[in-house]
């Protein structure tokens, strides 16, 4: 009961998180970052400020559910030492989960103290956000493991050796660049939206464009390769025949590459406005989620070479 207890929490956790990650994408998408000023933990000098613009309102409700999730992180964690024993993978995905949740408060404050909101459109404000991105996705995929070890899902017995490992882990490295690409046409069409199409691609080709908008016309040709290889990677799952939750989750996986990239033509046909970017963000995270369970599930029931070669070979009669 109390293993059940713990994984349902997990997947609270996890899903809890998903929302404050599409919040804090509102809060970039608004251009609320500097809602605060340059003050962290306080919001404006204060614990509580006085709301008296939006953009305060907006970035002090993040603060504090960003807060919250912390908390839940650190219970999931003290819960795990509590309930699995040293060495444990399940005890081993929490303190990761742990660890980049402080990562994910380390990387926001920094994007307040120094300024990095709102209108500042620096090449430094473009590598944090694709460090941000980067560490949003190990913890996303540290909070899944951690729910689905727990339940009793499988664990991986080798990271590497035949075709679906190989193609797991380049669509691992695929996704990264496609969300790091993505994280930087999201701060172009912030800084510097487009009211048609045709005005986007002018701005995505003029030679004296702003280099966030120069790169994101990037993006979706990364998009394009990354799918390719994540479509490749569900093939190979049903080709080898590998167990049932290994090809359920390839299942979930072809879909969520399909409708993502149908919501991401949708978001550039429509100029990217704001809920559309968080629907393209929300569905980029549960792709995310389903490639690391599919490639978990497939890497379960891998085996190195060097033991299928000593495998008994069953006998003719």
């Amino acid at each position: 009961m109390t293993t059940h207890r713990f994984t349902r929490f997990a997947w609270f956790s996890l899903g809890y998180t998903m929302l404050v990650i599409v919040w804090g994408a509102f809060v970039r998408a608004t251009g609320s970052g500097a809602g605060c000023g340059s003050n962290w933990p306080l919001c404006n000098g204060e614990v509580v400020p006085r709301a008296e613009q939006m953009e305060t309102l907006i970035e002090f409700s993040h603060r504090i559910t960003s807060g919250f999730a912390l908390i839940l992180v650190l219970v999931l964690y003290f819960w795990a030492r509590k309930m699995a024993l040293p060495g444990d993978r399940v005890r081993s995905a929490a303190f990761w989960s742990l660890a980049f949740m402080i990562g994910e408060a380390l990387i926001g404050a920094g994007l307040v103290l120094f300024e990095l909101v709102a209108d500042n459109a620096s090449m430094t404000r473009g590598f944090s956000m694709s460090l941000h991105l980067g560490n949003t996705f190990l913890l996303l995929a540290a909070l899944t493991l951690t729910a689905h070890w727990s339940g009793g899902g499988p664990q991986p017995r080798a990271l590497w050796g035949d075709k679906v490992a190989r193609l797991f882990w380049l669509s691992v490295g695929a996704v990264f660049l496609i969300g790091t690409s993505g994280a930087i046409a999201a701060l172009g069409d912030t800084l510097f939206p487009a009211g048609t199409l045709a005005e986007g691609v002018r701005q995505d080709l003029s030679p004296t464009g702003h280099i966030f908008v120069q790169l994101r016309v990037f993006h979706p040709f990364f998009a394009f390769g990354g799918a390719v290889l994540m479509l490749s990677l569900v093939a190979a799952v049903r080709a080898e025949k590998r167990p049932q939750p290994a090809r359920r989750y390839a299942t979930a996986l072809n879909v969520m590459v399909l409708v993502q990239l149908l919501a991401g033509t949708v978001n550039i046909l429509m100029h990217a406005p704001v809920w559309m970017q968080l629907v393209h963000l929300l569905l980029a995270d549960m792709l995310w989620i389903s490639l690391v369970l599919t490639g978990n599930a497939a890497l379960a029931s891998t085996q190195p070479a060097a033991v299928r070669a000593e495998a008994p070979q069953p006998s003719v009669a």
